[in-house]
């Protein structure tokens, strides 16, 4: 073992983040580099050869591909599209109701989506015209779209939290009941900060418009109700322990082709752009995983996670050090890394140290997806921003949408305090199952 090897290999892998270099490939070339370097060359071929197929070939992962399939074909088939015209029907009277139906619109998408990127893309199409129309300032309208699309990786199916549970060994469910409270409190967290600026600024948010005709409920309950049926289907086998996770996926992606076909909706064009982009969307976030896989075993070669335990251990960090050290790197590395890079990344580190030091791993599941999140909407490179600017490039600038998400960002970190500040309130429904 050599620590010091670990060392320049964790200072490898940052320069070459830094210098854009795909997450995948500087993963596994600092690990077949430091492999080589501790034990020699054919045992780094052997690692390369083997990692593939060990890690694609778990079970649990099949779930990936199967709810990202659902998603996309809920997105193309069009299931999702009244989602913001129904949540209109309840909000519109609120104060910046529009923007406020624009978020639980962003939450329910997140049911059938697992994707933030996906969430924030749609609902900006639909509810970003529409407030400008109102006489939302633009940068407010698109920065609450950029923040409600963070949503779409806290509520179950998160793909991040299947990675995560993977990874970590823990229970992908329990993972996925934690998400769904921490989800729901930063819809309502945003809500507040929107009403708020509509009570306050009102040449910002205008006063509330004039509730739509009632004769549009019908036609809007009766968009959502695939919606409802496909979530009901998913998840209400899920936690009825009717079949696990995994499964779950598999029958939501049947579920939504045959709901999608009953409907009328399903043709040979949402067939194709649904696989098409399962399967590279899956691709890409397997060869990620596959290098963080090649990482950890790097480290562990290394000596360099149980020199990290040991340091901890000795230095006899507080559980706020602790968490403060976990925030501060997350949000960094939210800076400039995407969430798949930046999880994959950092848990060959930090899954020992909390290990030892008895925290709930279902929890910090839950922790960290919130804080890769927050890193969807933080400048320079918050992915969400640059969907959201793609999608509505006519009404706002990338500079107006970092300006408008801004009061979002202080929501986050409020959420971020409460949950490290009240652990149990997190584990309180996954302890039911």
């Amino acid at each position: 073992m050599s620590v010091e090897t670990g060392f320049i290999g964790v200072g490898c892998l940052i320069v070459l983040l830094l210098l854009r270099l795909p997450v995948a490939l500087s993963l596994i070339a600092v690990s077949f580099g430091g492999v080589i370097s501790l034990v020699g060359l054919r045992p780094a071929v052997g690692i390369l050869a083997s990692t593939p197929y060990d890690f694609v070939a778990s079970w649990t992962l099949s779930a990936v591909p199967m709810f990202l399939l659902m998603g996309f074909v809920a997105y193309h088939a069009g299931l999702t599209g009244g989602l913001f015209e129904a949540a209109k029907l309840v909000l519109r009277r609120l104060p910046g109701g529009l923007a406020i139906s624009s978020i639980f619109a962003c939450s329910g998408f997140a049911a059938v989506s697992g994707s933030s990127l996906a969430c924030a893309a749609a609902m900006g199409r639909i509810a970003i015209p529409e407030m400008v129309r109102a006489g939302y300032r633009p940068s407010i309208a698109a920065g609450s779209i950029a923040a409600g699309g963070t949503i779409g990786a806290l509520i179950p199916p998160s793909i991040l939290m299947i990675i995560y549970g993977i990874f970590a060994e823990t229970s992908i469910t329990q993972v996925f009941v934690g998400g769904i409270g921490i989800g729901l409190v930063t819809a309502v967290s945003y809500c507040i900060v929107i009403a708020a600026i509509a009570l306050t600024r009102p040449d910002v948010i205008p006063p509330t418009a004039e509730a739509p005709p009632e004769g549009d409920t019908r036609g809007a309950v009766l968009n959502i109700l695939p919606i409802f049926v496909l979530i009901v289907l998913v998840f209400g086998g899920l936690f009825a322990e009717f079949f696990s996770a995994t499964e779950a996926g598999a029958v939501g992606a049947l579920g939504t082709f045959v709901i999608a076909g009953v409907t009328g909706r399903l043709n040979r064009k949402v067939i194709s752009d649904s696989l098409l982009e399962t399967v590279t969307t899956t691709g890409s976030l397997f060869i990620i995983a596959v290098g963080a896989a090649m990482f950890t075993r790097f480290l562990g070669i290394s000596g360099l996670s149980g020199f990290i335990n040991t340091w901890v251990a000795g230095a006899d960090l507080s559980y706020v050090q602790l968490m403060l050290i976990v925030v501060l790197v997350y949000l960094a590395l939210g800076t400039f890394m995407e969430p798949f890079g930046a999880l994959l990344v950092t848990l060959p580190v930090f899954l020992p140290v909390l290990e030892d030091q008895g925290l709930s791993l279902v929890w910090f599941g839950v922790l960290v997806v919130k804080l890769l999140e927050i890193g969807m909407i933080t400048p320079p490179v918050g992915l969400n921003v640059f969907v959201i600017k793609n999608v509505a490039h006519k009404y706002v600038t990338t500079t107006q949408i970092f300006a408008g998400v801004i009061p979002f960002l202080l929501a986050d970190l409020v959420v971020v305090i409460l949950t490290i500040a009240f652990p149990a309130a997190v584990l309180y429904l996954p302890s039911l199952l």
